[in-house]
């Protein structure tokens, strides 16, 4: 496979690091590049990244009811890390649009069967800022049974193979509190919706 490389603009202040030359690795689903980063000193150091765009997140609750919606399916790389044959999580999918809040609605019907009308956002993060450029927006979003509008379980032709789950808010701050709850952006949710509504739970 070729590797084409990109030079970079070098008109930031000398001391500041700065990247000189990207060259590609790998072009797929997400890119893979070699970074030459030009530090203050002069020295330059080469560094690997992983860029494949941002992400949404959300949390599905349910006030009335007590509980969240959240979605378990395979992520490949887990499997290979821990063996473990999925991960509990909430819906979240890779930004292809302009606006967070629209691919957020999207993502929870597709995945989750669920309308959400009225999102709060919580924050935007870098997910793996050692190695990847994605960050993700995340939200909360209250709803009810009547919002449960579709079987969800993602989009047959990705083969998603996603199982929806119904948690009562309770478990879940019980989950969080054990460390059962692996997948980072599902733990900062449900931390920040305890700690914005903790009459919930």
């Amino acid at each position: 496979m070729s590797s084409p490389t990109t030079p970079i603009d070098a008109s930031a202040a000398d001391d500041a690091p700065r990247i000189v030359e990207v060259r590609v690795i790998h072009q797929g689903w997400g890119r893979f590049l070699s970074a030459r980063i030009r530090l203050g000193s002069g020295e330059e150091i080469d560094r690997a990244i992983e860029d494949h765009g941002s992400a949404v997140a959300v949390l599905p609750y349910d006030p009335d009811r007590g509980v969240a919606l959240l979605v378990r399916q395979l992520r490949p790389a887990v499997l290979m890390a821990s063996g473990a044959a999925s991960v509990l999580e909430v819906p979240a999918g890779r930004l292809d649009t302009s606006d967070p809040r629209a691919c957020a609605v999207r993502e929870a019907y597709e995945e989750a069967g669920v309308r959400l009308r009225h999102l709060k956002a919580v924050s935007v993060n870098w997910a793996m800022p050692a190695i990847s450029t994605e960050v993700i927006h995340l939200f909360l979003a209250a709803f009810n049974e009547a919002d449960l509008i579709g079987a969800g379980g993602g989009l047959a032709h990705e083969g998603e193979q996603i199982t929806v789950e119904t948690v009562k808010l309770a478990d879940l701050a019980r989950m969080a509190d054990a460390g059962e709850l692996p997948d980072m952006k599902t733990h900062l949710l449900v931390l920040t919706l305890r700690h914005r509504r903790p009459d919930l739970f």
